[in-house]
């Protein structure tokens, strides 16, 4: 059995672990958990259920990130 898989972020390949839930792959790409909104299956995925969100080969997440300023 693979212990890794490819998912697509934002359209671009990653290689993780099978066991990374999101919050893991947003921490490992330095995301701050608190300024992104997370597209996945077509729908918005609540904050609440980053950690228990896991995925299959292959599928497709879009990563938003909330700038602030003026």
């Amino acid at each position: 059995m693979q212990n890794y898989l490819t998912i697509f972020i934002n359209g671009e390949p990653f290689n993780c672990d099978h066991l990374m839930s999101l919050t893991d792959i947003l921490l490992y790409l330095n995301i701050d958990l608190n300024t992104v909104i997370i597209e996945y299956d077509n729908q918005i995925i609540n904050k609440i259920q980053f950690d228990s969100t896991f995925f299959k080969h292959n599928e497709s997440i879009e990563v938003i990130t909330i700038v602030g300023g003026g």
